[in-house]
């Protein structure tokens, strides 16, 4: 592999990693190096920031969802565009679901099949000499993986600074750099996590300002020096295809109100021959008629209900669509193609009425997790019996869920008893689900 690579990672959420990863991204850029951002676990808003950042497509790296050999194309691809790659842990480095060795969902499990030394993020706010001790655990806990230094976060003072690096002297951890503590590097959030990339405003703006704050409080020349090289196993296993595409030439929902599309997704589609033509329901497009197959991405269909509903045209052609080619609508999609979808302040809109089920935003439940689908019938994403790895990551629910028969049975890894998700209609699927990849025999 041409390229090297860091996890950026840390004890625990909340930490500033996603901060600290976009501000030595777009550093590194613009010292003129080629850098590819990747994104551990289910996210898709960090890796539209990372995209931004690098002027490179991102992906995500999932060892719960994916197999070794999908795993392994997207993190060679990335090595070999880059001259470094900068990829984001997710939650704490070592937070896991059950799972085989490896493919737990821990971040760590990247590290370990990557060969990419990790960089720890820790949060000093309210400790000094104690952080090291959390580094030191984070350090001895996983013998896979390798912690090449620290970063300090929301710093409060020289003299703060100096007690912590003692800590970290003392354990034999390289102090990388320190930031200060400073609002003004917060992005902007909402219920799902960072406003998206293209929603955020001066974007380019406040990830220079990231990247110069980066800059002056961090040795960038001993980043350089602590990246490693990319290192996959020989036998990284057979690289099944992520989803089957739902047909040849795709329409597919793309504005602010539907965008969660995982680029390892598209990029296989593509792979296998598919065409992806974009429309955009908040502008009352319809699904193009050239189409055989039409795709409603998750996204934020709640804060923007009144103005699907008032959307004839979108949703006149959507109906007129389903008559003859599958629709499939996944999390907000799935809500679009119900009847009713309430939104925040508990006012119900007409939705397209393909599906019977009616939702709501009104009461807030949040729904997060992997998940493993076993699809009912035959559909869009394969045939009935197929299993899907995935997840789930919403604060809607379903108000009522009408007369339509299921579109899957979904467990998670906890050992829940398995439960009907989702529902069909002639060629109408949907639920919250997100699929990632087909599951590989376990």
């Amino acid at each position: 592999m041409s390229g090297r690579g860091l996890l950026i990672a840390a004890p625990r959420s909340g930490s500033g990693k996603t901060t600290i990863a976009l501000g030595l991204q777009r550093a590194l850029v613009r010292r003129g190096l080629t850098v590819r951002g990747l994104k551990c676990g289910p996210d898709y808003i960090d890796p539209a920031f990372h995209a931004a950042a690098t002027g490179a497509q991102s992906a995500n790296l999932d060892s719960y969802a994916m197999t070794d050999g999908l795993l392994g194309r997207i993190a060679g691809e990335a090595a070999r565009a880059a001259d470094i790659v900068i990829a984001e842990g997710s939650m704490g480095l070592f937070d896991a679901v059950p799972g085989p060795d490896g493919h737990t969902g821990a971040s760590a499990d990247i590290a370990a099949l990557t060969g990419w030394p990790v960089i720890l993020v820790i949060d000093v706010s309210g400790a000094a000499q104690s952080a090291a001790a959390v580094a030191l655990g984070c350090k001895a806990y996983d013998p896979r993986i390798r912690i090449a230094g620290v970063i300090l976060n929301k710093v409060a003072s020289a003299r703060h600074e100096r007690l912590v690096r003692q800590g970290m002297d003392r354990i034999g951890l390289t102090v990388l750099g320190a930031l200060p503590r400073e609002a003004g590097l917060i992005l902007p959030e909402r219920h799902l996590g960072l406003v998206q990339a293209g929603e955020t405003a001066d974007l380019h703006a406040r990830l220079d300002a990231l990247a110069e704050a980066v800059a002056a409080a961090v040795d960038l020349d001993a980043v350089i020096a602590a990246t490693g090289a990319t290192t996959l196993p020989a036998n990284i296993g057979r690289d099944t295809p992520p989803l089957p595409a739902p047909g040849r030439r795709i329409a597919i929902a793309r504005d602010a109100a539907f965008s969660f599309v995982y680029p390892h997704v598209e990029s296989g589609w593509r792979s296998a021959g598919a065409v992806l033509v974009p429309f955009s329901p908040l502008a009352d497009e319809a699904p193009p008629e050239d189409c055989d197959a039409c795709w409603l991405p998750g996204g934020y269909p709640e804060l923007h209900a009144g103005t699907i509903a008032a959307a004839g045209c979108f949703l006149d052609g959507l109906r007129r669509f389903a008559q003859s080619r599958p629709v499939h609508g996944e999390c907000g999609g799935y809500m679009v193609l119900g009847r009713t979808l309430t939104d925040a302040d508990g006012l119900a809109h007409a939705m397209a009425g393909l599906l019977s089920v009616e939702t709501s935003f009104a009461k807030r439940k949040m729904n997060l997790g992997y998940r493993r689908a076993v699809l009912e019938a035959d559909g869009p994403l394969g045939a009935a019996g197929t299993v899907l790895t995935g997840h789930e990551f919403h604060y809607a629910s379903v108000a009522a869920q009408g007369e339509d028969p299921p579109f899957a049975v979904v467990s998670d890894p906890h050992g829940s008893p398995p439960a009907a998700a989702g529902s069909r209609r002639g060629r109408v699927t949907g639920s919250f689900f997100h699929a990632i990849a087909v599951a590989e025999p376990r």
